[in-house]
This record gives structure tokens, sequence and C-alpha cells, in this order.
């Protein structure tokens, strides 16, 4: 312990012999009297892939949309919606009157009943025959058989059996013509096929509708998705399941899976449409069908490039750019070769390498060489976050 408290104590004079001198030791600049380190925001060089895009305008389609049609003849007795109602899958639309179809379908219960009680009759008599010709078949070893009666009786039985047969097919068909009836009232009460908005109405009550002509127009607001007409050439980089952003007319950015490249092109553009499938959260106004929207459509194949955030570019005379690099407590000037614009940042051609922290805010009042503290390093070294641009811009 004495021996490293002696050499302490013969250390000291020799480093204020050092300080004396000018030798290397340096104090702080707070020391020395200068002004104090500058706060700044730094942000990390980092190696991001790069996928070009470029600009088109699709729209809002819906998947299921159109006329709901009545299904039988008649006039319409009631609307039960309005324009602008949401509607649920099956509920009812409109009523068409049903007061004949009704009386229809009471003659079709009867005359089903009327077929069941003769197919009744016909067993009957299919059983009496039968009867009758067992009864002369048992006179066959005696004189009173008579083998004409008993073949007549035979031809007999069969008749009852094909009588029979006509009234199970009577008993069918009337049980058809029930269905039908019945099958009629029930499309009296016109029903949506599917969950949506109706649009327009395309009667009033008291109207007369045939069969096949609309009743009301529906659009399913919750089955969405969004067409685009896409330059041939650009068809590469939009495979099923490919992600892109798309942009609403309020500028908020989503994004959006390509669910099918349609095979019909337009010989005019030469564009084929392309159907996204779109994931649009919460968006403060309801989309609509016929809606714009902007598509970030990828021009080419994606590659990793070095990226350096806009806020750490400096302009420098002769229309470089410089950067100021954070390296052992100060702010060092560099030079730098920027590429193409990547969002909020720059790719980096020449000047900087990944991992480098660059000074993002603060920047503007700096010396090459000059002494800075970053106020946004975590615990391990790195950035806690980049500021955004609207901060930095409003801090200018």
């Amino acid at each position: 312990m004495s021996v490293r408290v002696r050499k302490s104590v013969l250390a000291l004079p020799l480093l204020l012999g050092f300080a004396v001198a000018g030798g290397p030791f340096m104090p702080s600049a707070a020391a020395q009297g200068g002004p104090p380190a500058s706060p700044v925001h730094v942000d990390e060089v980092v190696r991001a892939p790069l996928s070009q895009t470029a600009p088109a305008i699709g729209r809002v389609v819906a998947r299921k949309a159109g006329p709901v049609a009545t299904r039988i003849d008649g006039a319409v007795a009631e609307y039960l919606v309005e324009v602008g109602d949401r509607v649920n899958d099956g509920q009812p639309l409109a009523l068409i009157d049903d007061a004949v179809l009704a009386a229809q379908r009471e003659l079709a219960a009867a005359q089903l009943s009327e077929a069941e009680a003769l197919i009744a009759t016909r067993r009957a008599g299919i059983t009496l025959a039968e009867q009758e010709m067992r009864r002369i078949e048992g006179l066959r070893s005696s004189a009173a058989f008579s083998q004409a009666r008993y073949d007549d009786q035979r031809q007999t039985v069969a008749i009852a059996r094909a009588e029979l047969n006509e009234a199970e097919s009577a008993v069918a068909s009337a049980g058809a013509e029930l269905e039908l009836a019945e099958l009629n009232v029930y499309y009296a009460e016109v029903r949506a096929p599917y969950a949506g908005v109706v649009t327009e109405r395309h009667s009033e009550a008291g109207a007369y509708l045939r069969t096949g002509e609309p009743v009301v127009s529906l659009v399913a607001v919750t089955e969405l998705e969004i067409e685009v007409e896409v330059p041939f050439m650009r068809l590469g980089g939009l495979t099923p399941g490919t992600q892109v952003n798309v942009q609403l007319a309020d500028r908020s950015m989503h994004t959006a899976v390509v669910r099918a490249v349609i095979p019909n092109e337009d010989p005019r553009t030469r564009t084929r449409p392309v159907r996204l499938l779109p994931q649009f959260g919460s968006v403060d106004t309801p989309l609509a069908p016929g809606q714009s929207v902007t598509v970030q459509v990828p021009v080419g194949t994606a590659r990793e490039i070095v990226s350096v955030a806009k806020d750490a570019i400096l302009p420098r005379g002769g229309g470089g750019q410089q950067i100021f690099v954070f390296e052992e407590g100060q702010a060092n000037l560099r030079d730098v070769d920027l590429g193409v614009a990547v969002g909020n940042r720059f790719e980096v051609l020449e000047g900087l390498q990944v991992g480098d922290l660059v000074v993002v805010r603060g920047n503007e009042r700096l010396r090459d060489g000059q002494a800075v503290i970053p106020v946004n390093l975590d615990a391990e070294g790195g950035p806690q976050s980049a500021p955004n641009t609207a901060q930095t811009d409003n801090q200018g």
C-alpha cells in the first residue's frame, strides 16, 4: 500500500510539469475558461433495405355491391329501409304483396291432402283385390275354380297397384307444388344477401315489379379493396402477398397487401389492374367505394444501403454536403457524398460508416472540433430516439 502512495506522490510533480510545459495533458474546456460543451442530439448511421417506389392513383372498390332484385312478380307492399341504412345479412328490405301467393299455397296444401287420401284409397283397393285373388286360388282343387276368372283377378290386382303408383306420384307432385308456393311466399320478403349500406331505392310502395327487377342497391362497406392500374413493366414487384404503402386523402398512411394481379391489360395505357387488401385500421372519415387513394408502387427490387438522417446534413459551399460526426467528445466535420432520399433519410455513398453517430439537432452553430455532449444516449451509448423532422424544423 505504501509503495502505491509513493508512486502517486512522485507522479504528481510530473503531471504538473507536463501541464506547465504545455505537454500532452489537456484540461477540459471549462477548466481552461472556454465555453462549456454544447448539448446535442445524435443519431446512428444504419444499414437498411431500400425499395424505391412511384405513386399511382387507385380507388377503393367494394367486393360486393349492386342491385337486390325481386324473385317473384308482384306489387311492392312496403319498403322497410331507407337510403343510407346499414343492414345485416338476411335483414328484410321490402315486402311484396303475397295475398295471391298465400292463396296458392293453401290450394297446393289442399291438393297434397287430396293426393295423400287417394293413396289410402288405392292401397285399400289393392288389399281387396288381393283377397279376392287368394279366395279364387283356394278353389283351384274344386270344380268351382275358373282359370279365366283367376286371370282376370290377377289383372285387377296389377291395375290397383298401378293406380297406387299413380297416386304416389300425384302426392310427390302436390308436395313439390306446395314447396314452390311456400318458397314464393318466402320470396315475398326481399332480404339482404349480405351486410351493407342501402345506396338507392329503385321503386316505391305500390309499384308492380317483375321477377329480376331491382328493389334496392346495396354496397358492402366492410368488404373493401383497392384497385390500381399499374404499368406492365412495374408488375414484377407486385406479386401476391407483397405489402405496399397507401395514402388516403387526409394524408394518413396505411398498408395494403397484393391479393391478385388481374390478367387484363389495357392496350391504350399498357396497364393491368391490381387488387389490394387494405389494412386501414381506424380512420377519421368512413371509407366509400370510388374514393381515391395513392399507392406507392415498387419501382424495382430492394437493395441494402447505408443511410443517415436528413437533419444531420449541412450545406457546403459549391453544392456539397457536410455532417458533424460525434467522436471522443467532439463534433468533427466531414464531407459526405449522398445518394437518393429514403423518407426522412438519405443514402450515404461516401464519408460515413455504419455505426457512426452524427449530430442531428444543435448542429447549426457548431464549429469543427467543438466539444459536445449528446443528451439522448442510452445506458449502452446508443441514441434513444431520433428527433422528428417537425421538432427539428421548429427549433431551427
